[in-house]
């Protein structure tokens, strides 16, 4: 009998969505009524909800995903069984005690991890489990690694170090000093957001040489070029949102560089590997093959974005407005989260050989979700450049005649948030209904 312990992670990584679009939406609404809940849940306590529900789902999927890959498609033995059970009720019981955190008020913390810090130790316990579990697995298993193996492994190591280093502010050494307290935290948490692209970016590799039938997009030479190149991205990328602060130049120089490539060469592979597919190839896993050509669309809009803002002279005017937020969403939603649905409509695959994935309203939810995200990420850049032209060009009327003047786009991205959680839903329930199957057999 198969472990269910992966199962239990995804099941609870589609809650983890759902509440993260929920309080999305809810956030998003105080936008257009600021005294909606205000009095009960404002929106500065919505935020935190909204975010670690969102980092939730990324990495409880993830997780998830990376074990069903190793135990259920490879055919590993697990190191532990009893390690990953344990894995998963550190988790879920931590997950838990920081919604109570936020519920009471503990919002003590730093950007992503605005909870309690001491809810920190158990998280790093369940990444150190993670890992114990893999490289004992793969170290007795696998000789010439794939790619997506080193990600994955870099990926649990790097995310132990970060999780820490996000924490250097408990020590009076970088708190009391602003520059090194705002560079590290920055630095934290631009390299934790690279450590889950490891993983994330990993499975996208992993399904093209499965859906493909062919371990060479995993082993040749631009495989592993995008591994390095995704390394130095994880390690130095971050610093170009740091430009505002009095660095050395160097560093500019080298974040500046470094933040325009690692996408572009994501979108080489996936490109390279879609012109080579075959028709039953794509009929064998048809929405795992569609969610990843939606990858790419998103990879090449975002990459025309980043590449903008990390010009220090456009990041100047677009750092802090919503133009920021269009890229957290687009890479969040239209890069992560394709890569994740593509890996659970391949995993529905494996348990369920029979099971009909592309029916006709989940393909619509498909194309609903890509179309309701382009015009919501487009919103979001709209509100920001007025925003933007009002407090570093025209500099006339007040910030309410401002704030008036984008409420339309305030609506737009609210109604089309609306559509992409009804999108999500669509596409999501019967992945969801396969693992509550699975679980209850």
């Amino acid at each position: 009998m198969k472990d269910k312990a992966p199962i239990y992670f995804l099941l609870f990584a589609l809650v983890a969505l759902f509440l993260g679009m929920f309080f999305g939406m809810t956030a998003s609404f105080q936008y257009l009524m600021p005294e909606f809940l205000k009095e009960q849940i404002p929106f500065s306590k919505l935020r935190p909800f909204h975010v670690t529900s969102v980092i939730s789902w990324i990495v409880l999927s993830a997780t998830g995903s990376i074990y069903f890959f190793i135990t259920y498609v490879e055919k590993f033995k697990l190191f532990s069984r009893w390690l990953v059970k344990l894995h998963f009720i550190i988790f879920l019981l931590t997950g838990v005690a920081i919604y109570i955190s936020f519920i009471f008020g503990y919002n003590e913390g730093r950007e992503y991890f605005a909870f309690h810090p001491i809810l920190m130790i158990p998280i790093l316990v369940g990444w150190i489990l993670f890992g114990i579990n893999y490289f004992k697995i793969l170290y007795k298993n696998v000789k010439g690694w794939p790619v997506y193996y080193w990600m994955w492994g870099t990926g649990i190591v790097f995310m132990c170090y970060h999780l820490m280093e996000a924490h250097f502010w408990l020590f009076d050494f970088f708190r009391l000093n602003f520059i090194k307290d705002f560079a590290v935290q920055w630095k934290s948490t631009g390299s934790f957001t690279g450590s889950w692209n490891m993983l994330v970016y990993g499975m996208s590799i992993y399904l093209m040489s499965k859906i493909k039938e062919n371990t060479d997009v995993a082993t040749n030479k631009m495989a592993f070029f995008f591994y390095f190149l995704g390394l130095t991205n994880l390690m130095f990328g971050w610093a170009h949102h740091t430009y505002l602060l009095p660095t050395q130049p160097w560093i500019r120089y080298v974040a500046y560089g470094i933040s325009m490539t690692e996408w572009i060469v994501l979108a080489s592979i996936i490109y390279n590997w879609k012109s080579s597919v075959l028709k039953i190839e794509k009929e064998n896993n048809p929405m795992a093959y569609r969610f990843l050509l939606a990858t790419d669309f998103w990879i090449f809009i975002n990459i025309i974005l980043a590449l903008l803002f990390s010009i220090p002279a456009i990041n100047f005017f677009t750092h802090g407005t919503h133009i920021t937020v269009a890229h957290s969403m687009g890479t969040t939603i239209g890069i992560n989260t394709t890569i994740l649905f593509s890996a659970l409509f391949y995993i529905v695959h494996q348990l369920y050989p029979d099971f009909i994935t592309d029916k006709k309203w989940v393909k619509r939810g498909f194309y609903s979700l890509n179309i309701s995200l382009f015009i919501f990420f487009v919103s979001l850049i709209i509100a920001g450049a007025k925003r933007s032209y009002w407090m570093y060009v025209s500099k006339t009327g007040s910030f309410s005649e401002m704030q008036d003047s984008i409420i339309p786009y305030y609506i737009s991205f609210f109604v089309f948030g609306i559509a992409i959680f009804v999108s999500l839903l669509i596409v999501a329930v019967p992945i969801f209904r396969a693992f509550l199957k699975n679980i209850k057999s």
